[in-house]
């Protein structure tokens, strides 16, 4: 169907088959993005996002040689629809199946991956320059599909999981190419489309029930050996029970344990028992607040809580992020495993970032205690790298606050040596302490290090900080706490051992002693949440060359050769999207410089909107009180409000180039609006309940998405006005580019902030309004419609 007039009713099945493309591809993309946390590391969920979106871009080079083919554009359309479902599904069996192969089978999970992708992007490549007269309004049904797409995966990873979400996206490739081959009036090839679907559908059903394609493989092992009594998805991990060879239970998150869970008789406690629980770093603070009302974060398995109630407590809040494990396993399904230990009187369990929960609390605690609560993971695969709002001198103040005078806050991290996640947390105590007015931090701080057991378990550094100095009564209780229980003193008030924590709360210039330390520990804010990266940049070079494997945090360091190994591939790989169309349009490409000029543009709002997504994601975790919720929510709205720009585009930016470059200048100026007062504004809207939250973040990010929807369907019709066949190129650029614009957005928010982050994407936009200004392309004929484009009707 070349050159014709689509009917309005022809219209809509087009924006339908865009739609359910673009929604079937973004839910894949975060669907596999969950089952490699799993399956490997989480830092490997963000390779995938920059391989789907790397695809994406080749995939609008590979529509050149789709566009040769001898058949009709609908006819191709429906054909890679049907033959990506059936790829959706062989890459999952791949990424499911394959086992700890090293590099190769890295190679060939991730390879298998992109395909898809490849053919995605060629799809809604194709599909675009064909309907180049009404670019605003399938692109509005492209971002809306991948809006609808992102909530799907929510409903879908509860239901069936990692592996049903990715064959829920081939069910979706399957029903789009039944739309394209209906639009060729190919009766035939519409029905093998729907009843392609429908099997696939049937497969989702029978998979759920009998585990056809699943995760086999953890982390280097398979689940099997875990010996797991049950397991159960949600949007942002995957957790099971594992039974010990000793008959007790424990509790993993996506293959890594978490924590044991705790099973006691507490009017019936063996002196073993007793010891267990009075004994070791976490049970520190109760010695010194026996009794105390108590707030845990993260409690997991309830060990901290079982503390708290053997020590006495008659009232401890428990706040943890994962219902799972809270309400699924702890009270519901699972609660004799813990002697009905969450449904005892006076525990009152949260399910709610704990950050978030302690920022609208109006209560005060004796003790604060978080034992070893990660939040790396990948929040249904979005652009985490180690952030965490938990361990930021911001965090530090929040927690102070809402102790009693005599309350102490107790935070556990892994004892490594030399010391640095122990260390750091010394000195976000220390900023912290300061900007409240304490600058004696040495006489509110004490650590002690629990060694590491015989079952291979590593060594724990508890880290204590007393709003109020200790007293020498104090001092005197940890002494004997860490005496009987065999803890290694570090540091307490009056101590003389020499050691970094000694050295770092007694120095006179904690900051230049920070900077000369070895590994980066010095104090992180809600602004560079990053805690666990502890890479000096004076040692990157090292760290991606000869010492990846160095220390017992290797697994988050690890990630720096792979993120800067990451943007020098994104290079390249622009760069080929950049080289390989001239080579296959050989003579039809336009030998007026502007052209190639102004694809420049594309790969600057590519790069920008990335970096103005991610910087916004990360800055609405805390207010919103989960990953998950920030990560929906903000990309929902910036898909809704950018379609919508889209949409308008065509009416009010009109022909000439003067409103583009006003939007383009409003897009920067908004960002660094944004910068300035959405932190002070969130911090005072956090009292709001969640609904009233997640509208005000949709209303918040309404003005910088509408305009943000504007400046890639301009750029696109401008474009065809002037060379038609460089429209699919121009949309692979701006694919490509948001590979490196992700990885663009983490190094900036790792070493510059978040808000910096946005500030930067505007500058994006400011230099794609750069480019508008220097490659002008008013003046030129309109050019007649080419092979497979649409001219629009009426």
């Amino acid at each position: 169907m070349d050159s014709t007039k689509p009917s309005r009713t022809q219209w809509r099945e087009i924006y339908l088959a865009v739609a359910l493309t673009a929604m079937a591809t973004l839910l894949l993309e975060l669907s596999l993005t969950r089952i490699f946390s799993v399956v490997f590391y989480y830092h490997f969920a963000f390779l995938a996002i920059s391989i789907a979106l790397f695809g994406l871009g080749l995939g609008g080079v590979a529509s050149y040689f789709v566009a040769g083919w001898d058949a009709p554009l609908f006819t191709k359309l429906g054909r890679l629809s049907c033959a990506n479902s059936l790829l959706v599904v062989s890459s999952l069996a791949v990424g499911v199946g394959v086992g700890p192969r090293g590099a190769w089978g890295l190679a060939l999970v991730y390879f298998t991956a992109a395909l898809p992708f490849v053919v995605s992007g060629a799809i809604v490549s194709l599909a675009v320059g064909a309907t180049i007269e009404r670019v605003g309004r399938v692109y509005f049904f492209d971002l809306m599909g991948s809006a609808a797409g992102c909530f799907l995966l929510l409903a879908l990873l509860p239901l069936g999981g990692g592996p049903g979400a990715v064959i829920g996206a081939a069910v979706t490739f399957a029903a789009a190419a039944g739309i394209w081959h209906s639009l060729e009036g190919d009766a035939p090839s519409r029905a093998g489309s729907v009843a392609l679907a429908l099997a696939l559908m049937a497969f989702l059903v029978y998979n759920q029930k009998h585990s056809v394609l699943h995760v086999r493989y953890a982390k280097g092992r398979t689940l099997a050996e875990a010996d797991e009594v049950f397991h159960q998805w949600n949007s942002f991990s995957r957790v099971a029970i594992q039974q010990r060879e000793d008959g007790s239970h424990a509790i993993a998150v996506d293959g890594d344990v978490s924590s044991r869970i705790a099973r006691f008789d507490f009017a019936r406690l063996t002196a073993l028992e007793s010891r267990a629980l009075r004994g070791g770093g976490p049970a520190l603070p109760f010695h010194l607040r026996p009794a105390a009302k108590t707030l845990i974060i993260g409690p997991g398995g309830g060990w901290d809580v079982a503390r708290a109630i053997a020590a006495g407590s008659r009232d401890v809040t428990a706040v943890e992020i994962n219902p799972i494990i809270s309400r699924v396993i702890m009270r519901e399904k699972f609660p004799d495993l813990s002697k009905g230990l969450y449904l005892r009187d006076g525990v009152h369990v949260y399910e709610e970032d704990g950050r978030s929960f302690v920022r609208r609390s109006p209560e005060r605690y004796q003790v604060i205690e978080a034992t070893l609560v990660d939040t790396r993971a990948a929040a249904a695969g979005a652009f985490a790298f180690s952030e965490s709002t938990l361990y930021t001198t911001d965090a530090f103040r929040d927690y102070l606050a809402h102790l009693t005078p005599d309350g102490v806050l107790a935070v556990v991290r892994w004892g490594l040596n030399p010391p640095r996640e122990s260390l750091r947390l010394v000195a976000l105590a220390m900023e912290a302490l300061r900007q409240d007015g304490e600058h004696d931090a040495w006489r509110h701080v004490a650590v002690a290090r629990q060694a590491a057991g015989s079952a291979g378990e590593a060594a724990q550094d508890t880290v204590l900080v007393a709003l109020k100095p200790f007293s020498e009564e104090d001092v005197g209780r940890l002494r004997a706490a860490m005496a009987a229980g065999g803890l290694e003193a570090m540091y307490y008030p009056g101590s003389t051992a020499a050691n970094p924590f000694h050295d770092l709360l007694l120095s006179a210039n904690p900051a230049e002693y920070e900077a000369a330390y070895r590994f980066d520990i010095s104090p992180v804010s809600d602004n560079r949440p990053f805690f666990f990266y502890t890479v000096q940049p004076r040692d990157l070079w090292r760290y991606m060359t000869a010492a990846v494997s160095e220390g017992g945090d290797h697994g988050v360091n690890q990630a720096v050769p792979l993120l800067f190994g990451l943007a020098a591939i994104s290079i390249v790989a622009t760069l080929v999207v950049l080289v390989l169309p001239p080579l296959v349009l050989g003579d039809r490409l336009p030998s007026h410089p502007g052209v190639r000029g102004f694809l420049v543009y594309f790969l600057l709002i590519g790069a920008g909107y990335i970096l103005i997504e991610v910087g916004l994601i990360q800055k609405f975790v805390l207010f919103l009180g989960h990953p998950t919720y920030a990560l929906a929510v903000v990309i929902f709205a910036l898909l809704l409000w950018t379609g919508a720009g889209s949409f308008a585009s065509r009416g009010l930016l009109g022909t000439g180039e003067g409103r583009l470059i006003k939007v383009l200048g409003c897009v920067a100026m908004l960002t660094a609006l944004m910068g300035a007062v959405l932190p002070w504004l969130l911090n005072a809207l956090v009292w709001l309940p969640l609904g009233l939250k997640v509208a005000a973040t949709v209303l918040l990010i309404a003005p910088l998405g509408f305009a943000m929807g504007m400046p890639f369907p301009a750029g696109l019709k401008r474009l065809a006005g002037w060379h038609a066949e460089s429209v699919r190129w121009a949309w692979s650029l701006n694919a490509a580019s948001s590979v490196m614009g992700s990885v663009t957005a983490l190094v900036c928010s790792i070493y510059l902030g978040l808000v910096q982050t946005l500030i930067i994407g505007g500058l994006f936009y400011l230099g794609a309004l750069a480019v508008i200004v220097r490659v002008r392309i008013g003046g030129g004929e309109q050019r007649e419609p080419g092979p497979h484009r649409i001219v629009l009707a009426g």
